[in-house]
């Protein structure tokens, strides 16, 4: 298995780690004692939403695009218009393959008019890239991928900015989908105001082998036990931020046979970029505009409210009326909601919010659900501060 720089500082934390997408990474970690003990998925969950929280995601792709044509490009390839970003601007985006659906969901940052950087899902890195080399045509444009050069860490929680504030005055006042790139002693780091727990927080990007000192910097004067402001949090929790902040993941709410209409991230298709003179139109848009214009897709996803405290599962089949209509994504036990939530498509006749269903679990006993509007959690905005 790949291993990412920071493959030490797991094991001197605590971590458990397992394989996800060919890496070893952390799944949960047991705190030492210096900051606080404890730990497991359910407390790093508490620990994110309540301060922060410090993820590794190394694991993920990092593709710098570069070159004269690097942003015909990337309309070409991406769901999102590109052609209107601003240098120092990150934005969300899909890529689709001829029919439709999603190859990925990516965030792409503008750091030039002909440079860009595009991050990736772990388990699509290697399709993607070679994707990318069959997409390019007569373009002039090179993709380099730089994920064993560099690491990347998620700092997430409502106290990170805060704790950033000790050391830089930009990185806090950047609006959202914004970055920033900070020289720091002998390195340079990729901050960038996103993430995905539903928290505000930050990203960064840094060297490979410029892990130690980094590390040094960011979680420095950080506080000790109970009033750690940043404590480590691995997949688990990561997993569990993201459902509640009606986050999609490959493999679960996206994939290659998943309509990219159905998953209701219609902010992220701009399915009329060929009207654009500067845009051209993007691999399946032809496919997506045919879904639309014939009344969109048949299935929707949906958030749904589990009734008890038994937790659905992946692929279970949802029912309504005695007729299966929809599949089970992703579930778990809301650590903030302190119930079961799922996500799940279901066919769009039956997705009203208020809608009942029922969850076949496989066994006697069904589960009853449901259907709610997504995310079920949002994060409180901060407060003004005083002049």
């Amino acid at each position: 298995m790949l291993r990412t720089p920071l493959h030490q500082y797991h094991l001197e934390h605590g971590a458990q780690m397992v394989e996800f997408a060919g890496w070893e990474m952390p799944i949960m970690y047991r705190w030492p004692d210096k900051i606080g003990g404890g730990g497991g998925i359910h407390e790093e969950h508490k620990q994110v939403r309540r301060s922060g929280g410090f993820f590794d995601v190394s694991h993920m792709g990092r593709v710098r695009v570069k070159g004269r044509h690097a942003r015909r490009f990337l309309e070409r390839i991406c769901t999102r218009r590109i052609s209107d970003m601003q240098n120092g601007q990150c934005r969300y985006s899909l890529v689709c393959n001829g029919n439709g659906g999603v190859m990925d969901d990516v965030l792409v940052y503008r750091l030039d008019d002909d440079e860009f950087l595009v991050v990736v899902n772990a388990s699509n890195r290697e399709k993607l890239l070679a994707h990318f080399e069959n997409s390019k045509g007569d373009l002039v444009v090179e993709c380099e991928d730089r994920t064993a050069k560099t690491a990347m860490v998620a700092i997430q929680g409502p106290r990170v900015m805060d704790l950033i504030s000790r050391f830089s005055r930009e990185i806090p006042t950047l609006k959202r989908y914004r970055f920033v790139e900070k020289n720091y002693l002998i390195m340079k780091l990729l901050v960038s105001r996103t993430g995905y727990t539903g928290e505000d927080g930050v990203e960064v990007i840094l060297p490979a082998n410029m892990v130690g000192m980094a590390m040094k910097m960011l979680l420095k004067d950080i506080g000790e036990g109970d009033e750690t402001i940043i404590k480590p949090a691995g997949l688990g929790c990561r997993d569990t931020l993201r459902m509640e902040a009606g986050m999609p993941l490959y493999g679960h709410e996206l994939g290659e046979n998943i309509n990219a209409l159905a998953s209701g991230l219609d902010f992220a298709m701009n399915l009329d970029k060929d009207a654009d003179e500067r845009g051209e139109p993007f691999i399946g848009m032809e496919a997506l505009k045919k879904t639309r214009d014939a009344g969109g897709p048949s299935e929707r996803l949906v958030g749904l409210l589990v009734d008890g405290k038994r937790t659905a599962r992946a692929h279970m089949s949802v029912h309504a009326g005695g007729k299966h209509i929809g599949e089970v994504t992703s579930a778990c036990l809301s650590p903030t909601l302190e119930r079961p939530i799922a996500m799940a498509y279901m066919l769009a006749e039956h997705a009203e919010p208020g809608t009942r269903v029922t969850i076949d679990t496989g066994k006697e006993n069904k589960l009853e659900a449901e259907v709610c509007p997504l995310p079920f959690y949002k994060a409180p905005k901060p407060a003004a501060k005083a002049n």
